[in-house]
């Protein structure tokens, strides 16, 4: 869908909640097609941001990641 939307899942350490918001946002804006909704959109916008929001934080938290094993290639990488 777009190529510039964050990718939160990271080897070394979990999504902050403002990357999460902010890649809520943007997922949010690109599929509405507006970047700031009129008065009559906003409860919309602003329930599918808060919708979204949880479901990509419940999707994180559940993701089984092997943070160790992926932290020690990365390191191994590096060197």
């Amino acid at each position: 869908m777009c190529g510039n939307i964050k990718k939160l899942r990271f080897a070394d350490r979990p999504a902050t909640p403002a990357e999460v918001e902010a890649a809520v946002l943007q997922y949010v804006r690109k599929i509405s097609d507006t970047r700031h909704p009129s008065a009559g959109n906003r409860e919309a916008f602003d329930g599918a941001r808060a919708a979204i929001e949880a479901a990509v934080s419940e999707l994180l938290a559940g993701l089984k990641v092997k943070r160790a094993a992926a932290v020690a290639k990365a390191s191994f990488r590096a060197v």
